[in-house]
């Protein structure tokens, strides 16, 4: 379907699908453009123009890959009152998305050796890989009412934070009309792993701001060049991945009672306000306020090791949230006059300066949106200009894969993968295990992140480098 692609615009390719009148947009550089090869998700794009009540673009991000329904880097708006929600389109690990964290430490105050204490710190304290529970006890059975009802806030009130960590959280920290009573029993039954970051591409990374494109906002940011980060990039772990399970076999099987069947499974979908589609939002909410929590008990453990192997105050230390942004997530909208039920599914939200929906500090400039890439290159930190409702004030959520898991790990060695790190001190029990997360697995997070900005829709802020990093092993399921 590549060939039928004709450019509009600077970095920007589309596709019309005759039959809906759908227009479907991408998102890549000529570099990109010519080493694109994904012709399956060029498919899933054109597969989700062909739902109930789609508006017109669907997006595909330039991380864009195949994924489960909808491609991975896809973002797709439905009509609130005519359209569906899909779980496949919302993604299996609900509410994933990336907290960064500031500091007040100097890049020339670490080594290597400290680096790795305070990794060490950590991963005594948040345990990664896959289907890994809490290491505190008390977590493993959370209370779900609670996390649906109040979020991160929680967990703040029992001690793991700040109060004022939540005004830098989307939403609050708490996404409104979450109902425990709609998670499904086999959901429940994995809501053990708060304090986690499982496996696949989630980590803990530590780093430096390596590059400063926008002195005024990224000193308003708190992003001084030289200065060390954390980035924290994990989500409901097994608990969302089951809600969505659920909900997707649901929706598939009622397809023909709700008149909503959908050309593949992984798009299966329901009307907004039928029962299936209600019942699925307030459990993606739940799991969404539950990611919340996940990354607030993790903030705190991080704040944890870093004063006990520094020997600082947090107050010395900084350790201050800047933003925590979903990147797997389905919310309700306003374009021009129209209410819209916006999935993004690898892509992360942009509101730019001005807009309504931004947290009051944020309002002069728009909220940041954090891209992670891979551990051995760069991440970055950007605005949405006014054109980023072009793509319904979606950007990218990371770099994107440029080869699959299976492949990476058939091609790369132990000695390969050290090579592409380089300097970075990583924190593994086995590093063979993260041969599928190698950087030459993924994209160029610079082409990727500049084809948003060279096509007017985001503004760079500032450049990141990880120098250690604690990353999930195994696949994610």
């Amino acid at each position: 379907m590549k060939e039928q692609l004709k450019q509009i615009s600077t970095n920007c390719y589309m596709l019309v699908n005759n039959n809906s009148g759908v227009e479907i947009h991408i998102y890549l550089n000529r570099s990109l453009f010519e080493s694109f090869e994904e012709e399956e998700s060029i498919q899933q794009l054109y597969n989700a123009s062909l739902l109930p009540g789609v508006a017109s673009p669907v997006v595909g991000m330039p991380d864009i890959h195949t994924g489960y329904g909808l491609p991975i880097g896809g973002v797709m708006a439905t009509d609130y009152e005519n359209g569906v929600v899909s779980a496949g389109a919302v993604g299996m690990d609900i509410n994933c998305g990336v907290r960064l964290i500031t500091t007040k430490i100097f890049m020339d105050e670490m080594d290597k050796n400290k680096l790795k204490k305070i990794l060490d710190a950590i991963s005594t304290r948040v345990p990664s890989g896959v289907g890994k529970s809490s290491a505190v006890k008390h977590l493993r059975k959370p209370p779900l009412e609670a996390i649906a009802s109040e979020g991160a806030g929680f967990f703040i009130k029992m001690g793991y934070g700040w109060k004022e960590d939540l005004e830098r959280i989307e939403d609050g920290g708490c996404i409104k009309g979450a109902d425990a009573s709609c998670v499904p029993t086999t959901a429940q039954n994995r809501s053990d792993q708060l304090g986690t970051i499982g496996g696949g591409n989630h980590f803990i990374e530590i780093g430096r701001v390596s590059q400063v494109f926008d002195g005024e906002i990224a000193s308003e940011f708190g992003l001084h060049q030289g200065f060390l980060y954390v980035l924290i990039h994990t989500g409901s772990r097994g608990f969302g991945h089951q809600i969505c399970t659920e909900f997707s076999r649901l929706m598939w099987d009622h397809a023909e009672k709700t008149g909503t069947r959908a050309p593949v499974k992984g798009l299966a979908c329901a009307p907004i306000f039928s029962g299936d589609g209600q019942d699925y939002l307030k459990a993606m909410a739940c799991a969404a306020n539950y990611a919340f929590c996940n990354r607030q008990l993790i903030t705190h453990f991080v704040r944890e090791a870093f004063v006990e192997v520094l020997k600082k105050s947090e107050t010395d230390i900084g350790l201050n949230i800047l933003y925590d942004v979903a990147h797997n997530i389905a919310k309700k909208e306003k374009y021009g006059s129209k209410w819209l039920l916006v999935h993004r599914k690898g892509a992360t939200r942009a509101l730019p300066a001005g807009h309504d929906a931004n947290p009051s500090i944020f309002y002069r400039t728009g909220h940041p949106a954090i891209i992670p890439g891979s551990m051995g290159t760069a991440s970055y930190v950007v605005i949405g200009t006014p054109e980023i409702k072009k793509t319904f004030c979606s950007v990218n959520h990371g770099a994107g894969r440029v080869m699959s898991r299976k492949k990476a790990r058939s091609k790369f060695t132990k000695e390969d993968l050290l090579e592409q790190v380089k300097n970075v001190v990583i924190t593994s029990k086995n590093i063979s295990t993260l041969l599928d997360e190698a950087p030459m697995a993924y994209k160029d997070i610079d082409e990727v992140v500049f084809t948003l900005v060279e096509a007017g829709l985001t503004k760079p802020v500032a450049k990141l480098k990880p120098m250690a990093v604690l990353k999930g092993e195994g696949e994610e399921a």
